[in-house]
């Protein structure tokens, strides 16, 4: 089941993301103006529809992440990562060993995580 505050938060965090307004989203997406305001103020939820239409026009959305909170926003993000092991500090990270996941901890208390 969709949770409406984790999903306004990443209805926030896309706008945020490419500096949009509210306003400008919904004309980017193609909704009415009243239709972003009602679903970040939490009134209504979000239909199917207009998550495709996230999906559609903003390629870097994952539809899972989306929904869920699961996966990565923007897609791919972590192919920003050296491909070579690691090094953190002075010592580094056996070669036997494999990353499986990265959490990212933030100043205000949220954190994302990172799977492979």
């Amino acid at each position: 089941m969709l949770n409406s505050d984790e999903f306004t938060l990443r209805l926030k965090k896309i706008m945020d993301y490419y500096d949009l307004s509210a306003a400008v989203f919904a004309d980017k997406i193609g909704v009415q103006r009243s239709s972003i305001s009602h679903l970040l103020s939490g009134r209504n939820k979000p239909s199917l529809d207009f998550i495709m239409k996230i999906t559609s026009v903003f390629k870097e959305v994952e539809l899972y992440w989306l929904i869920d909170g699961k996966g990565t926003f923007p897609k791919n993000s972590l192919s920003t990562l050296p491909s070579s092991t690691p090094t953190f500090g002075s010592s580094k990270i056996d070669e036997g060993k494999k990353i499986q996941r990265i959490v990212v901890f933030y100043s205000d208390g949220t954190f994302d995580e990172y799977l492979k």
